[in-house]
């Protein structure tokens, strides 16, 4: 490089720190507030990423990582050779289920909200439905066997129309169901939080306008509301389909029984069952692992997609 270059690149640089240290100070307090979630991800989000490496070991934890003995892409090639197309099925079909249905449920309550016209009213509705968010996914579980089983509220008035006992909490059929429906009723109202944010930076003017046109009520929300909020849906879209292979296992195994174990054994339960259970750190972590790098794929993917359709994206 020529000294004219060095120097540019030197001046380049000069004038980006100069920049960076101006930008820090005049949004100081912005900066501050950063700090705890940067150490956060930090602790709790990369520095467990080197737990990656008992992947490729035969785990032993009185040994440590760099004590145990590497054994490669073994587990890897272990958990192909096992009964693992049930457990990717069962995980496909419900978060199939819970992208079909649990996804759009948010934004159909939003909108929905966004029609209250009393502010009080809208209020009291919001802060009705935030609250089963935090309710613990063992009182919902609990909830549910009172109100679906044999004794339960919908158990008997089943079994009085039918004239048969229905198992709502055995059957494979509805276990599915059962769990995007405590899904669905769980967050649904959190979920409704970023979209009236985005719903808050529609231009009334524009609902003037049409109304003016003669625009009914289902016109503005199709031709004004839903393209004004089109760029969030698509980017927690997006953000959805990262986890789309993550089903989580205290709800599965919480209402799973020996009836219904054909459909709740998912990818989750069996990391569960394997790392925990029965100690197969190494054999849970690559299983983990796969599913993280389907997760980055799908990701990519679909932000791709949404880049090509003519969405912003994610990135």
């Amino acid at each position: 490089m020529s000294s004219a270059g060095q120097v540019a690149t030197k001046s380049g640089k000069g004038k980006y720190w100069h920049q960076l240290g101006s930008d820090i100070r005049k949004h100081l307090w912005l900066y501050i507030l950063m700090i705890p979630g940067i150490v956060y991800f930090l602790v709790f989000k990369y520095l467990p990423m080197f737990g990656i490496v008992i992947a490729f070991e035969n785990y032993v934890p009185f040994s440590g990582i760099l004590g145990s003995k590497w054994v490669g892409l073994y587990w890897f090639q272990f958990f192909f050779k096992s009964n693992w197309s049930l457990y990717l099925v069962n995980t496909l079909i419900l978060s199939f289920m819970s992208i079909v249905l649990t996804f759009p449920a948010p934004i159909i309550l939003a909108l929905m909200l966004n029609e209250i016209r009393s502010l009080h009213y809208k209020k009291l509705t919001q802060t009705l439905l935030y609250v089963p968010h935090f309710i613990s996914i063992v009182i919902v579980v609990s909830i549910t066997y009172v109100i679906f089983g044999a004794s339960g509220l919908i158990g008997r008035f089943a079994a009085q129309i039918t004239g048969t006992k229905v198992d709502f909490l055995g059957d494979p059929k509805l276990f599915r169901w059962m769990i995007v429906g405590q899904n669905i009723w769980k967050e649904t109202g959190w979920g409704t939080i970023i979209f009236l944010a985005a719903l808050t930076n529609v231009d009334t003017q524009l609902y003037e306008a049409a109304m003016i046109d003669g625009a009914n009520r289902a016109q503005r929300l199709w031709h004004i509301t839903l393209p004004a909020i089109r760029s969030t849906i698509v980017l927690m879209l997006v953000l959805r389909m990262g986890s789309v292979l993550d089903t989580g296992y205290e709800q599965l195994i919480l209402m799973a029984n020996a009836k219904n174990r054909s459909v709740s054994q998912t990818l989750d339960v069996f990391v569960y069952q394997s790392g925990i259970q029965n100690s197969q750190y190494s054999y849970a972590a690559a299983v983990g692992l796969l599913k993280s790098i389907v997760s980055v794929i799908m990701v990519v993917g679909t932000n791709k997609i949404a880049h090509m359709l003519g969405e912003e994206g994610l990135y």
